[in-house]
């Protein structure tokens, strides 16, 4: 099944380097693109996504703060912060808000166990 992934960076290089790394993996997924987190939730509310890779360091607010607002327009969509910033502080933040921790720089072994994880909990249990 395809989805839709928002991912959103204020680095363009970034944003290049998460999308390709999902494509090499899902290439038939949408992706769909922010720099900043008022962006994304601008895309948010006029379409639905899956999917959220988020930057952790972005100007204005920041990517725990981005990923609260996109799990309360769709609760328990699977949201993964991505960061090389790997406080202790910062990862523990992130699951209590129900999202995952990404170390950068993101490897493509970390996007397929988090998608993979993801896949399973949009589908449910397999039989």
């Amino acid at each position: 099944m395809a989805y839709k992934v928002l991912i959103v960076d204020d680095s363009k290089l970034a944003r290049m380097a998460v999308a390709k790394t999902l494509n090499s993996l899902r290439p038939e997924w949408e992706r769909v693109e922010a720099t900043n987190a008022e962006e994304a939730l601008a895309l948010a509310r006029q379409s639905s996504f899956d999917i959220a890779l988020l930057d952790f360091n972005m100007p204005g607010r920041d990517g725990l703060s981005l990923a609260a607002d996109l799990l309360g327009i769709k609760a328990g969509m699977p949201v993964a912060v991505i960061s090389a910033n790997l406080q202790h502080e910062i990862v523990t933040r992130a699951r209590e808000i129900g999202a995952h921790f990404l170390p950068k720089p993101l490897t493509e072994d970390a996007m397929r166990a988090f998608i993979s994880e993801a896949e399973q909990r949009m589908t449910g249990p397999s039989q």
